[in-house]
């Protein structure tokens, strides 16, 4: 590269311990994006810091405990071991992390690169939501405002389409013991959003929908062999349907009682695909009759996933 290049991975963030008082900072910086809850700032503030601040902090302790593991947390761990190995594949180009919210902050992503030219900022949501992929389009511009050097960007917008990361989730579904021992319902459970912004045109839904498809063609699955849908919806208005819990818990009556799932808008592991997948939806369908729940973890800091990350960047590197 002729130019001075930095990369830069985004993921959305964490709190920085698994503790009441760091749960409630960072639930203080996410849901007071209005990328994120878009009702008005009046009400939805008074509703953020009178109500959900007070209540669900300690309702989330036991949660970030059951899947924290080392003292990072799982999102930071595995996003700091992926750019990790992406660094080994290209020496002398700096490699850093960034979290949307809470730290490594984009400005700290910055000062850490200050010297390059070009810096190619990918954050690690393949389907683009403005809820995710605009939330780090914003963190940029405002680190950017802020930061007294002067660089080029390339950013990535999404890339759920991408050949290599359809194939890196197809080879992580084949293999699966589960899906190669039998004839499981494959299902794609992707984080939702509020259906009001699918409405106002967030082209979400369209590539989460894209995604599944194409890994079902590599798969070579029928259409009644999968299923789409989605996660961790939080308040009263209606999300994306059909929801991933309540799926779940009507499977069985269907005669579905073997499902593989996986959630491919998730780069890396964390709270809602180990304790919300893993665990609590794994209970659902068993309580339900179900017999077997089997979850495929997500990319990780995988060399599939590394290649993939890679790839991408080459078409940027000049």
């Amino acid at each position: 590269m002729q130019e001075k290049t930095a990369i830069v991975l985004v993921n959305l963030g964490t709190p920085d311990a698994p503790d009441e008082g760091s749960i409630r900072r960072y639930l203080k910086q996410f849901l007071s994006d209005p990328r994120v809850v878009n009702l008005p700032r009046w009400l939805w503030l008074s509703i953020l810091n009178l109500i959900i601040l007070r209540v669900r902090p300690p309702k989330l302790v036991a949660k970030y405990k059951l899947v924290w593991g080392t003292k990072d947390g799982p999102i930071r761990n595995i996003t700091n071991a992926l750019a990790k190995r992406v660094s080994s594949l290209i020496p002398g180009v700096p490699v850093v992390t960034a979290m949307t919210y809470g730290n490594p902050s984009m400005s700290n992503a910055l000062r850490q690169v200050s010297d390059a030219e070009r810096i190619i900022v990918l954050p690690l949501f393949p389907q683009y939501a403005g809820a995710t992929t605009g939330a780090v389009q914003d963190a940029l511009e405002q680190a950017l405002a802020n930061s007294t050097g002067r660089y080029m960007i390339d950013f990535v917008d999404e890339y759920h389409t991408h050949p290599g990361y359809i194939d890196a989730l197809a080879v992580s579904v084949e293999k699966s013991k589960a899906y190669r021992d039998g004839m499981p319902r494959l299902v794609f459970s992707f984080h939702g959003i509020p259906k009001a912004q699918a409405d106002s045109g967030d082209p979400y839904p369209r590539q989460c929908q894209t995604t599944a498809s194409l890994v079902a063609t590599r798969l070579n699955l029928p259409k009644d062999r999968w299923m789409l849908t989605f996660q961790s919806r939080f308040g009263p208005a209606e999300w994306l349907t059909p929801y991933t819990d309540i799926t779940m818990g009507a499977l069985p009556d269907q005669g579905i009682h073997d499902v593989l799932v996986v959630c491919p808008g998730f780069s890396v592991d964390c709270l809602e695909t180990i304790e919300e997948i893993k665990i609590l939806n794994r209970d659902i369908f068993l309580a339900a009759g179900g017999e077997r729940f089997t979850y495929v973890k997500a990319l990780n800091a995988s060399w599939d996933h590394t290649n993939v990350i890679l790839d991408i960047i080459n078409k940027y590197q000049k």
